[in-house]
């Protein structure tokens, strides 16, 4: 059984540190090994998915949908498709209706001076 660290010499406990500090560098060096190992396994497996995703080709283009609501306040609009805008939501909370913001023709949609 080893002594408590106050009743050490000076010596034996600079010793004693100089081993706890080769171990530690030790399995610090193979801990940092296997974190690479794994790190490249990880990168490997990424590189794999995204080769397949760009074997599968371009992503589909879609029609440019034209809007189909504006803000009479500003010249935001909505397409209807997706997410209602947060100025058409605040709206329809303060009683109006969607069909009050519903683009009718081109001048609704400010085209007009074209």
């Amino acid at each position: 059984m080893r002594k408590p660290f106050e009743e050490m010499e000076f010596d034996d406990l600079l010793s004693l540190h100089e081993e706890i500090t080769k171990i530690l560098s030790e399995k610090i060096t193979a801990e940092k090994r296997e974190l690479e190992k794994r790190l490249a396994k990880l990168n490997q497996a990424q590189a794999v998915s995204s080769a397949s995703r760009t074997n599968r080709g371009a992503r589909r283009k879609y029609a440019k949908v034209l809007p189909k609501y504006r803000n009479p306040a500003s010249m935001e609009t909505w397409s209807g498709r997706g997410k209602q805008p947060r100025w058409l939501i605040a709206a329809l909370a303060a009683g109006h209706k969607i069909e009050e913001f519903e683009i009718r023709n081109e001048q609704d949609f400010g085209r007009g001076n074209d």
